[in-house]
This record gives C-alpha cells, sequence and structure tokens, in this order.
C-alpha cells in the first residue's frame, strides 16, 4: 500500500512537471538552449515577473539611493516578482492552456519565447536603470545631496541578480525538503497523499519559523546586545570628559558614578554650554544648566533607576529651576545634542533636563525587537519624575515638559493614554520624527480634519496639536493655539514617519496626496516593491542633509520656542540662537 502511494505521489507531481513545463520550461530539443535551461531550470514567467518587479524597484523612493542599496531591494523584489510569476504560470498552465490544441506552440516559437524572454528582461531592466540614475540625482538635487552616476548605477543590475539567485534558491531547497519529507511520510507509514503533502508542507513551515525566530534572531539579538553591552561599558566618545560641574551626572558629586553611564550618557553629561559661555552668547547672566542622566549599570533594575533619578534632580537642585526637560531617548540612549544645546540658549541655563538609558542596541534594532520596553521605560520615567514634582507647590514648581525624537517618541508617549491625559500631565510636548507605528500619533492622524492631508495633517483646528515639516509650517493653521502646546515635525521624507507593514499590500494616504515638498511626484505604491524600498530607506535616514529624511537639524529649535518659548522671545532670538547652533555643530562635526 505504501508503494502504491508513492508511486502515485511520484506521477502525480510527475503530471504537474509536465503542464508548467508545457508553458514555461519548453522542454525543446535545441542542445545548446535545452542545456541551458536544464541547468538553470528557470521558469519564464518567473523571469518576466522578476524583471518586472525589479524596473518597480528602480522608482524613487523617499530618499536618494546608491547603487548598493539599490541592488539590495532590487535583488529582493526580483526575487519575490519571480514566485509570483510562477504561481501565476501555474495557474496558467493549470486552468487555462491545459488540454488545448494549439499548446504547446510549435518548436521554432517555443525556442523563441526561450531566448526572447531572458534577453527582454535584462534589456528592459538596463533601460529602467538608466531612468532611475537620472530620477535619482533628481531627487538627490531636491535634498541639495550628491547624486548617483549613470555607468555607476549600472552595477545594480549584478548585485540585484546575485541577490535573487540566492533567495531563488533558499526556495527551492525548502520545496526539495518537503517533497522529501512527504515522501518519507508516506513511504513509511502509509499516510494519504495529500495529507502527508499538507503536513510535510507544515512541518517546513514550522521548522523555518523555529530557525529563523528561535535561532537566528533571538542569536543575533544575544549576540549584538552583547557586543554593544561592552562597546557601551568601555568606549567613551571623542573630546567627552568627566564633568567637574555639580550640576552634572557623572561628576565626583554625582550619585550616578560617571563609568555607569554608558557611550551615550557619558557623551550628553559632557557637552553643552556652561554659564559663562551662555552668558557670553545671550548677553544675560546665565545659569548652569542642569544635565541628569541614569545609565543602565548604574544600578540594577528600572524601578532603581526611576529612583536614582528623581534622587539626582533633588541633588541637583533641578526642582528649583524655571524648566525641567524630561527626555525619553533612544534605544542606546542618544539624546539629540543640537536639542540638548536648544533648550539651553533659549532658558539661558534656567532649566534641568533628564534622561536615561533603557537598552543597548542601537534606535532601529530597539526599535524592530525591543518596542515594548521603550514605552515601559518612557512611562515609568515621565511617571516618576512627575510624581515627585506634582508634590512641590502649585506656584513654586518649574514647567514640565517633554521632549522626544524618533524611538523617544514612542517612548514618551507610551506614557499618555490621550491629548487630554497630557494637557493635564504636563506644560507642553514636542515630538520629532515619531515611528509610524506611534499609537497616539496614528489616533491623531486618521481623526484628521476632512480634506487634509495625512502627511500635513490638521487635527481640530489646530487647537491643541499640530504637525509641521518646516518651521513655516508651525504657524498654520493661523488659529488660535491652546497651552499646553503639543507639535509633531515629521518630514514628508522621512522613512522613519512613514514605515509601516501595511505597505506590503495597501497603498497609504500619503503616496495618494500630493507629495510633500521633497519627495518626488514620481514615486508611486506598488504591492510588496514599496515596502522594501522604504525599508532600504531606513538604513540612510538620518546621512541626508538637514531637513530632510530622519534629519530635522535646526527645526528643532522653531518647535522648541513654539512650544516652550519663553516670555518676550522673538524671532531676532530664534535667529541669534541657530546661527550658534549651527557654529556649534561645524566645530564639533558630525554626530552620528
Amino acid at each position: 500500500m505504501a508503494a502504491t502511494q508513492v508511486d502515485r505521489l511520484a506521477v502525480i507531481e510527475a503530471r504537474q512537471g509536465q503542464i508548467i513545463a508545457a508553458v514555461t520550461d519548453f522542454g525543446d530539443r535545441h542542445p545548446l538552449t535545452a542545456r541551458v535551461w536544464g541547468r538553470l531550470s528557470l521558469d519564464f514567467a518567473g523571469i518576466a515577473f522578476a524583471a518586472l518587479f525589479f524596473c518597480w524597484s528602480l522608482t524613487p523612493s523617499l530618499l536618494p539611493r546608491d547603487w548598493l542599496f539599490q541592488g539590495l531591494i532590487g535583488g529582493i523584489n526580483a526575487a519575490v516578482g519571480y514566485g509570483v510569476g510562477c504561481v501565476v504560470g501555474w495557474a496558467v498552465a493549470r486552468f487555462v492552456v491545459s488540454g488545448r490544441r494549439w499548446w504547446p506552440p510549435p518548436l521554432p516559437v517555443e525556442r523563441a519565447i526561450k531566448v526572447a524572454v531572458p534577453a527582454a528582461a535584462v534589456l528592459a531592466s538596463l533601460l529602467a536603470l538608466v531612468f532611475a540614475a537620472d530620477q535619482q540625482r533628481e531627487l538627490a538635487a531636491l535634498m541639495s545631496a550628491e547624486g548617483t552616476s549613470t555607468p555607476g548605477y549600472l552595477r545594480t543590475i549584478l548585485l540585484s541578480g546575485t541577490i535573487a539567485a540566492l533567495a531563488i534558491s533558499a526556495w527551492r531547497g525548502l520545496r526539495y525538503i518537503r517533497r522529501w519529507i512527504s515522501l518519507q511520510l508516506t513511504r513509511r507509514t502509509g499516510m494519504p497523499l495529500g495529507l502527508a503533502r499538507t503536513l510535510g508542507l507544515l512541518l517546513v513551515v514550522l521548522m523555518t519559523f523555529m530557525l529563523i525566530d528561535g535561532v537566528l534572531i533571538r542569536g543575533a539579538y544575544a549576540i549584538i546586545n552583547s557586543a554593544f553591552s561592552i562597546h557601551d561599558d568601555t568606549a567613551t566618545r571623542a573630546g567627552a570628559e568627566q564633568p567637574m560641574s555639580p550640576a552634572r551626572s557623572g561628576s565626583p558629586e554625582s550619585l550616578a558614578p560617571w563609568s555607569t553611564l554608558g557611550y551615550e550618557g557619558r557623551n550628553f553629561v559632557s557637552r553643552g554650554l556652561d554659564a559663562d559661555e551662555l552668558t557670553a552668547i545671550n548677553g544675560d547672566e546665565a545659569q548652569e544648566p542642569i544635565r541628569v542622566y541614569v545609565g543602565l549599570d548604574t544600578v540594577e533594575t528600572a524601578e532603581s533607576r526611576a529612583d536614582l533619578v528623581v534622587a539626582e534632580l533633588e541633588r541637583t537642585g533641578a526642582f528649583d529651576r524655571s524648566v525641567l526637560v524630561l527626555i525619553p531617548t533612544t534605544g542606546t540612549g542618544w539624546v539629540n545634542p543640537t536639542a540638548a544645546q536648544t533648550m539651553e540658549l533659549v532658558h539661558n541655563g534656567d532649566l534641568a533636563m533628564v534622561a536615561w538609558q533603557y537598552s543597548y542596541l542601537p534606535s532601529w534594532i530597539s526599535f524592530l525587537a525591543d518596542r515594548g520596553k521603550a514605552a515601559d521605560a518612557g512611562e515609568l520615567l515621565v511617571d516618576r519624575v512627575h510624581e515627585r514634582w506634582s508634590q512641590l507647590p502649585e506656584n513654586d514648581r518649574p514647567k514640565l515638559y517633554v521632549y522626544g525624537e524618533s524611538l523617544g517618541t514612542q517612548s514618551g508617549e507610551g506614557t499618555f493614554d490621550s491629548l487630554a491625559e497630557i494637557r493635564s500631565t504636563v506644560d507642553g510636548v514636542l515630538w520629532v520624527g515619531p515611528p509610524n507605528s506611534n499609537r497616539l500619533w496614528r489616533q491623531i492622524v486618521e481623526r484628521r480634519d476632512p480634506g487634509t492631508t495625512e502627511v500635513a495633517p490638521v487635527y481640530s483646528d489646530g487647537l491643541v496639536v499640530r504637525f509641521a515639516d518646516r518651521k513655516e509650517d508651525i504657524a498654520h493653521p493661523p488659529t488660535p493655539w491652546l497651552s499646553p502646546r503639543v507639535l509633531y515635525l515629521q518630514h514628508a521624507s522621512d522613512p522613519v514617519v512613514w514605515w509601516s507593514p501595511d505597505l506590503l499590500l495597501r497603498r497609504p494616504d500619503w503616496l495618494s496626496e500630493p507629495p510633500g515638498p521633497d519627495r518626488l511626484p514620481q514615486m508611486r505604491w506598488f504591492p510588496m516593491v514599496t515596502f522594501w524600498q522604504v525599508s532600504a530607506d531606513l538604513t540612510n535616514a538620518a546621512v541626508v542633509p538637514d531637513g530632510h529624511g530622519h534629519n530635522y537639524g535646526t527645526t528643532v529649535l522653531d518647535g522648541w520656542v513654539a512650544v516652550a518659548g519663553p516670555e518676550g522671545w522673538t524671532d531676532t532670538d530664534t535667529e541669534r540662537v541657530r546661527a550658534t547652533l549651527h557654529a556649534l555643530r561645524g566645530s564639533e562635526g558630525p554626530e552620528k
């Protein structure tokens, strides 16, 4: 019985192979083409769709791409297209042309198709690359960035072909494993053919998932976490020295030792302007700014770190200042130095800033693997400091603000369930470059006023919360803006803001609307393709010129003045501070 089942399985698969070959393999008897096609065992419908998906991937996305990044996403999309083409070819063979007298076509036609399809795919890809290089230069010019060259961009096709071949080979390997399992089940147990094939498929899917999730992802996560923890413990940014001012964590008087603050924590507390520098810049007597920071290694548990944060605020006299800024950080505990210097300059040192570290991992890894930790950390920081702040006399406590950037906005949003809760808890919020998965941001954008766009939404006539791409947008709409104010800065070209798994199969509103100021109108949504394009953009998000992508430059200054500007602040003051920030950024070199 078992042998009969195996024979039947072999016969069925052989018949299916014959049917598919009628459309795709063509099995001609010409020696050269037969040898080439036989060795590669390629599907001509798959090749056609692979070329189509590759050409789609060459269309512009949010940021300029060099040939290396384009080769990566082009290869992935070509492999996806090949799979789609195989399915389409199978469906046509099974339901459209099977049994037709005119199919397969005469041998000369078979040979012509077999040569023409790959040749046309390569030619179409090369032509598309030439046009794509021109569009990439146009997008780069829109952002004042250096564009690619056409000859250099043609290298993309080689890299994409290699990646696609590796992906297709891996898929074929899984398919062979599934067939082998099905045959073994049928031979050894006498299991029915249909059940054996279904069970074989389920086992392959389960083993693949366990391998990727249980071994590759978790193993890579553990290795990366260990590597970054070693770097965090031992490395210090060039020029970062232990502060001597009691107003800084990590100083000799601090409850948080310098050696425990981590790479980004040591960078945060060692930078900034002191009282004398602020006095010279602003012309008025300044105070020594307070920077409080607690690292992962400072104390063992999150609760203990929260207690230490409050103790450091008490020790430095932070609750006696006019302004207290809570900064939920990105994964490694990074704080944007331009934002921190902005706050010190605007408030002339009469403020305290507090941040802490909750992970060793860079922001993009934390975003993929550890988003829950970010929200929990932000909630604990804000809740614990707010609890102590609330105990102060209402007329004798600092204004309380929240600032967050990138994953830090997700960490900060985790504290609040609604805009009403924000307004009842703090005196204002500035969030910069929020990830698309932010719960509160998503709720507000989806409920935007009718007639406004997703890329530039208006919510409730801008009464409480506003969205801005550039500084000019902050005053839009020209209606009253109540305090406490909430402001999101988000570029139309920032992939952190617009990346979402939904891009795989659904066109978002922002790609149906007129483009923002730095997005090409030629960008279109293609199923699956656009997802990989924007995914690749994430890796380049912060290395574009100021005012584009995930680089918000000194627009943070305009946002902070709008949310927390002191009484009597003027546009002249803003431009004076902006000039100082540009000078500081130029003297310090690139941050990341």
